[in-house]
């Protein structure tokens, strides 16, 4: 048959198209499959940082009512394992009290955390440096009990943190008993490197103060604080941004432009100008409060207690165990042989 150069041109312009598009049906069968796990994947979703009430803590005490008032702490997420070395735990006192009150605190809490508890007082005590050694600060501060006495302390408090290196400061009175492990659990469920203010404000509302502006007189600020009573800690992250305020006698200038004490500056300087609010916690007690309010089963889970002063001597925690009320008025050492039942002068019917 003879075939015209048109027609093989044709014939050959029609294969080319069928070979075309049978490669085409080819090509994704010839391709390797991808790999499991080659594509992207999806990022974890943030934690819901909203903070609710701590139930954990089993206090009656009313929470403060607020719109824009302190975030409020509930539950753990471990987010910043610590080490008790890594807090610094101050305590504030006073000559007169050396004895009455430290003793109590050196033969129990204190004597589980020496190495990160700072004593900040007033005068010299041979005695007391022999059990605290290089802990022992003497402020120089006037031994009354006035707002710039307290200020000038906790001015010294602040200082001696910063130069520690330690991840937070945790401030307490003497009449404090800290639950160590509590304390531990709590401040790990931040960062260090955040902006954390902990603690329990002793009002249920914010405080209203006139602020000093230079010489143009007086402006009206609100905010809340946490009482120094029960105790209140801050995040290192939080500690160096108050330094303008708050470093090398700085903290004395900044409490006299609003005439307030210690914690109360603390406050100002923290929700006032940093604008940073006050996480609050109901795992912090004073002696302010009605501590036989607290139930039995959580006392051992808070962070901090107290006990009542001259005026109230039975405000104390309801606790029973191996010492009886005349031996142990505070009860601090009935918890203490609760959480450490080893230790030498515990009962030995507290122990496990």
């Amino acid at each position: 048959m003879h075939l015209s150069p048109v027609g093989i041109s044709r014939r050959c312009f029609l294969g080319s198209l069928a070979l075309c598009a049978l490669l085409l049906l080819l090509i994704p069968t010839l391709q390797t499959p991808p790999r499991q796990g080659s594509f992207p994947q999806p990022r974890p979703q943030p934690r819901d940082e909203h903070r609710a009430q701590n139930a954990s803590s089993n206090a009656k005490d009313p929470i403060p009512s607020q719109t824009q008032g302190p975030r409020i702490f509930t539950g753990s997420r471990s987010r910043d394992p610590l080490e008790l070395r890594d807090i610094f735990i101050a305590v504030k006192t006073t000559r007169k009290y050396h004895k009455s009150r430290l003793q109590l605190l050196f033969q129990t809490w204190v004597s589980e955390a020496k190495e990160q508890t700072f004593i900040f007082t007033d005068g010299e005590d041979p005695e007391l440096k022999k059990k605290a050694g290089g802990n022992i600060i003497n402020t120089n501060c006037s031994a009354a009990h006035t707002r710039q006495a307290l200020c000038c302390k906790m001015s010294v408090e602040y200082d001696k943190f910063i130069e520690s290196q330690k991840k937070w400061f945790c401030h307490m009175d003497d009449d404090n008993y800290v639950i160590l492990p509590s304390l531990l659990r709590l401040l790990s469920s931040f960062s260090h490197t955040q902006d954390v203010y902990l603690g329990r404000p002793s009002l249920d509302h914010p405080i209203h103060a006139a602020e000093r502006v230079k010489s143009d007189g007086l402006t009206s600020v609100k905010f809340w604080f946490a009482t120094g009573g029960a105790g209140f800690c801050i995040s290192r992250g939080l500690a160096l941004k108050m330094s303008p305020w708050a470093s090398l006698g700085n903290f004395i200038t900044t409490a006299e432009k609003i005439r307030l004490p210690d914690d109360c500056t603390v406050g100002y300087i923290i929700e006032a100008l940093l604008e940073v609010p006050l996480t609050h916690t109901l795992l912090f007690h004073s002696h302010l409060e009605n501590l036989q309010r607290l139930r039995t089963d959580s006392i051992l889970k808070q962070v901090t207690l107290s006990y009542g002063g001259f005026e109230n001597r039975r405000n104390v925690v309801s606790i029973a165990g191996g010492f009886s009320l005349a031996e142990d008025p505070s009860r601090f050492k009935t918890v203490h042989c609760f959480l450490y039942p080893e230790t030498r002068w515990c009962p030995h019917k507290v122990r496990h």
